[in-house]
């Protein structure tokens, strides 16, 4: 079946053996950052969950605009909200999701750079092998291009895919049926309702 996009849903306990994966690649380099940088916002989630098993506790964040919704990219990877807090001398572990086309962690990589710390690794949950640019650390490797959607982005990648359907589903069926078709997204219909119900209040606010 051809789908508009292939996309794949990750799991929560997906999530939990990546990070447990990534956690004993960094420990078996002898790699301990002193600081852990969360790539707002797809690696909020990985990195808190990257510090709880390896017992660290600083952890901060930068913003780097570069999709829009899923697949949908702005024209270049930008710094939106810059590093707050000094790393000059520090160790830093940068942390997102996935690196899909390394200018995530190109553009972070750079930013942090002129500001002195010593040294600057990067982890991410997925790598796939189409980007030109690898982290220093990936738990899994993605060798068939496909969009993966987190736990955390359900609400934006589906919930976009749902809004963007013309016409409009007339209810959860057709849209899990739509979604299916289209994306190669098994989702049920409860779920599926909650996302339209989501979407009504989100372009009613």
């Amino acid at each position: 079946m051809n789908h508009k996009l292939q996309c794949e849903l990750i799991s929560s306990e997906s999530v939990a053996d990546l990070t447990d994966t990534l956690s004993e690649l960094i420990r078996a380099s002898g790699f301990t950052p002193d600081l852990v940088v969360a790539v707002s916002r797809g690696g909020f989630t990985p990195a808190r969950l990257l510090c709880d098993v390896l017992g660290l506790f600083n952890l901060t964040s930068i913003r780097i605009k570069h999709y829009r919704q899923a697949a949908t990219k702005e024209r270049a990877a930008t710094v939106q909200y810059p590093m707050s807090i000094p790393v000059c001398g520090l160790r830093v572990l940068v942390v997102d999701d996935v690196n899909d086309t390394g200018d995530t962690l190109r553009v972070a990589r750079a930013h942090l750079e002129t500001l002195g710390p010593v040294e600057i690794r990067t982890a991410v949950l997925h790598e796939k092998v189409t980007s030109p640019i690898r982290a220093d650390y990936a738990a899994a490797v993605i060798n068939e291009w496909r969009w993966l959607i987190y736990p955390w982005a359900v609400v934006e990648d589906v919930g976009g895919f749902l809004r963007s359907m013309q016409p409009p589903p007339a209810d959860a069926a057709e849209a899990s049926a739509r979604l299916s078709s289209d994306y190669g997204l098994t989702l049920s219909e409860p779920r599926v309702a909650r996302l339209l119900r989501l979407n009504a209040l989100i372009d009613s606010a």
